[in-house]
Parts: structure tokens; sequence; C-alpha cells
């Protein structure tokens, strides 16, 4: 087994860890209620003070925050600090409505830095290693999350950053890159260079990688390691509760270890928002327990997954959430057939010539239910006006046999609906419009 990064914490009795929670919750409910006019109009409206969350039942009393919610606040109305006590700014791309922005003060880097440390030594990286961040550096979370948390650990970084990927290949093998750290999508583009540039991924030296930032399976797992010669771990975080280091795998790979110190985590049904017990799936709620300049409660991330305290052969107490493979916002309904994205990116990926990017657009023409597939062209050798209606024409065979629906797909440019600095919603649907 690999180290443990914070043992005192990451190992400690469940019933501490309770008590720890329970104390550093109602810390941020009394942050909250005097520095945040949401939360106090909030605590009001349910008939509560600070003074009365007693235990964790106290909290489901609150009704749960939405993305709305923090756009809505646009951009400064939910931060709990001065801003003159933020030292870091992130924020989303905002590609449904206003971006939401997440402020940090330097305890908050600091919280931020360890959980990321903590993420990467569960997965085996330490202060030998080459790692080598393939997220993009910018206002999404993910590429300044792991590059401080690997340097906090004594390891080497390429702030390689995303796109160029003749150039990620280059760095890898000039520089020996151990570990990558990046998308499950950019992981499988890095496996599809490697066969065109001709270099052999023995040559390379990458031994693990930490994959996250959108859905992903064991099917997309296995083909990463097996092309890139690495051990793959999932990885999970969200700009608005952080940023990468939420939670990790260990080396067992039985679920994503939750940094419960940190975070409260709720699962609640979609639909009703009741809590759920231990092993169900539902969408996962977050309260944050260290935060200061942006502390949110009962926060709806809109991923599916279910919780598992049994104990877990690496050592550490936390819950382990399983992976997130849908949303509850990309659901699509259609003729009675339910489609998530996941199913769709899964089945374009048999196709090397297509891009990251795709949409679903759900119509209703003439009484009827329409879809058409927007999916981006890959970059690759200009081709033909035939060979693009041929792979138009498959990618419409393989979609309708995968998903048991009547479709149309329309071919795009590349990176025009996802890019480091662009991400399209992938679902939209025109027919409550």
């Amino acid at each position: 087994m690999s180290a443990i990064w914070n043992p005192a914490l990451e190992t400690m009795p469940r019933a501490e860890l309770r008590q720890l929670q329970l104390e550093r919750l109602q810390s941020t409910v009394n942050r909250v209620y005097r520095y945040v006019s949401y939360y106090r109009h909030l605590l009001d409206t349910a008939g509560l003070q600070p003074e009365d969350f007693q235990s964790f039942e106290d909290l489901r009393r609150l009704p749960l925050t939405t993305k709305q919610d923090l756009r809505n606040s646009y951009p400064y109305g939910m931060f709990a600090v001065p801003l003159r006590e933020v030292v870091r700014l992130h924020s989303s791309i905002g590609t449904t409505g206003p971006p939401t922005v997440v402020g940090y003060t330097r305890n908050d880097l600091d919280h931020w830095t360890d959980l990321v440390a903590r993420a990467l030594t569960a997965c085996g990286v330490g202060r030998e290693d080459v790692v080598q961040i393939s997220f993009g550096y910018g206002l999404f979370t993910a590429g300044f999350g792991f590059h401080y948390g690997a340097e906090a650990i004594g390891a080497a970084v390429i702030p390689v950053s995303s796109g160029n990927i003749e150039r990620q290949v280059e760095l890898m093998q000039d520089f020996r890159t151990t570990a990558l750290i990046g998308t499950p999508s950019q992981g499988l583009h890095l496996a599809r260079a490697l066969d065109k540039l001709g270099v052999d991924p023995h040559s390379l030296s990458l031994r693990v990688g930490l994959f996250g930032a959108e859905p992903w399976g064991e099917k997309t797992r296995t083909e990463i390691e097996q092309r890139l010669l690495l051990t793959a771990y999932d990885t999970y975080g969200l700009s608005e509760i952080g940023g990468p280091g939420v939670s990790t795998e260990c080396e067992c790979r039985c679920g994503l270890h939750l940094a419960e110190d940190h975070f409260y985590v709720e699962v609640v049904d979609p639909q009703t928002g009741e809590t759920l017990p231990e092993g169900a799936e539902g969408e996962l709620v977050f309260t944050t327990l260290t935060k200061e300049a942006f502390p949110l409660l009962r926060y709806r991330t809109g991923d599916l997954a279910s919780l598992d305290t049994s104990p877990c052969p690496c050592g550490r107490t936390f819950a382990r959430m399983s992976r997130v493979s849908r949303r509850t916002d990309d659901l699509l309904v259609m003729q009675g057939v339910s489609i998530y994205p996941d199913e769709v990116e899964q089945a374009l990926r048999a196709f090397p010539e297509v891009g990251k990017g795709f949409q679903l657009i759900a119509r209703r023409e003439e009484e009827a239910d329409v879809l058409e597939v927007l999916v981006e062209v890959g970059v690759v050798p200009e081709m033909s006006l035939p060979a693009l209606e041929r792979l138009q024409e498959n990618l419409r065979e393989h979609l309708t046999r995968t998903l048991g629906l009547d479709l149309t797909v329309r071919l795009v440019e590349p990176h025009s609906l996802r890019s480091p600095d662009k991400r399209e919603p992938r679902v939209i649907d025109q027919r409550s419009l």
C-alpha cells in the first residue's frame, strides 16, 4: 500500500471524525449567518439560529443550495469574507448562464493544497515522480489545484496545460514523465497520438495517472491502462466546493475516499430532496466545513453516486463514494428512452476521427420528438467530402443502434463545442421552449 499523507486525520476513528465534523459545521453555520445574507435569510425562514445546530439532523431542515442560487449572487454575493481577504478567484465557464465565482483565503488555499497532496499520495505519487499536468491553467480549478498539491509532496511538476498533443508527447519523452494528470479523454487522445507518431509506450516512463473532470467507466480505464501502460485512478472535485482533492481512489480502487474532515456529504433523492440511506444511489450534496471565503450549506452537485462507510483495506476511515457516471441534469428522455450523455460519449470513442465535443439537441417537430447529435470532427488530416459523409452516416447508424432511437448526426468544426476555454452544454432540450 502507498503512504498516507495525513494519517492522524485520514485514519481517524469515525466517532471522533463525526464530532470534528459537527464542531466545524457549527462554526460554518455561525460564519454564514453573520456574513452571507442568502444563508441568514434561509435560516431565518426555517426558524433556525446558529446555536440550534446540535446534530446533522438540524442541517437537513435547510433547503438545498443550487447552482442557480450561486449565479443569482454573481459575483461576490456568497462570499463570507471581505474581498481584501481573498487571495485567489476561480470561476466556472458559465455555459448555461452567468458563471459561478469561487474565492479563496490564504487558509483556503493551504487546505486545498493539503487535500490534493492527500489525493496524489493515495494514488502512489511521491517526491520521486515527474508529474505532467494536462488540465488547463486559468479560471478552471484543476490545473492550479494539482500543481500546488504535487509541489507540496515534493514531486517535479510539468505545467504543460491542455492542447498541443504532439508537444505533450515530446515532453513525456524528454522529461521522463511518470505521473499523468488530466481528463480521461485526454488520456485516450494521448494514446492515439502515440500510435500516430509511432511512439512505443514501452519507451515512456509513465506508471500512474489521475483522471477526472468528466464521467468515465471501467472500459475507458482499461483502454487507458493498456495503451499508456500505467495504473489509472479516478479523482473527483468541483469548482464550487473547492476544486480537485474532494475525493480520490486509493490503491485499492474500491471507491473514492471523501475528505470528510473538510466536507459533510449527503446522498439525496434528486426528485424529492430526501436523504437516502447508505448504499443507495442519489445526488451528492456537499456542506463545506472549513471554507472561509466561500462556504456552502447543502450544495447539490447534480452528480449521482452512493456512499460506503465500511472499512477500506488501505486503512483510511473516510467514507468512499462510488464513481460518478452520470448527472441529474444530463438525463434526456426521448420517446420513452432514457439517454445519458456518457452513453453517447462511450459510443463516439469507437471513432478515432471525431473530437471530444458533442451535443444532444432535442426538438419537437410536428408533434414528434426528434434528436440531433452534433459531433466535432477530430484534429486529423483534412478529410474529403465523401469521407465526411461516410463518417456522418456511420455515426448515425452506430448511435441509433446504441441508443435504440432514430436520430440525425451533424458534424461540426474541431473545438467548436469543447475546448480549454469553452464548454457548450452537452444537452439542449428545446421541447420546453
